[in-house]
């Protein structure tokens, strides 16, 4: 189940990334994402599994660019192949289409997982070595709405 997530379950999602640290994710970016969890969460959602949060990923709008980036994709490390990723980022793309008039959809992630979204229908239009940390690349995708 996919639900909006609320402020108690920040040490569940907290978790999420540490048990992906240091495979996908370096240990800098956890103040990053408290920051974000408690500013910037404007779509954060929630993957629920027999009552455990297994994945988390949401999406932030530019209406002025008509644009809106997904941000902060975690999964738990059990669950990483079994479609939970996708099906989250489908159901935010949709929330996208029918609820915000946006042209693109950005993701910003590492060479780790780029991939992904071009299965997706994402392209990759930007590279930049050690963005994130050192080791931890920018790949940018976009995909038009």
């Amino acid at each position: 189940m996919i639900r909006p997530y609320i402020p108690a379950d920040k040490e569940k999602v907290l978790g999420l990334l540490r048990l992906n640290t240091p495979l996908y994710f370096h240990s800098s970016e956890e103040p990053d994402l408290l920051a974000y969890l408690a500013q910037d969460a404007e779509h954060y959602y929630v993957v629920e599994e027999a009552g455990e949060i297994i994945g988390s990923g949401g999406f932030n709008l530019f209406p002025e660019q008509k644009t809106a980036r997904i941000s902060w994709d975690i999964i738990h490390p059990a669950h990483h192949g079994k479609g939970i990723g996708k099906q989250l980022t489908l159901y935010r793309i949709n929330e996208i289409r029918r609820n915000h008039p946006v042209e693109l959809i950005i993701v910003r992630t590492t060479q780790l997982v780029y991939r992904f979204y071009e299965k997706l229908g994402f392209e990759l239009v930007k590279t930049e070595k050690d963005f994130w940390a050192k080791g931890f690349d920018l790949y940018q995708l976009h995909k038009p709405v």
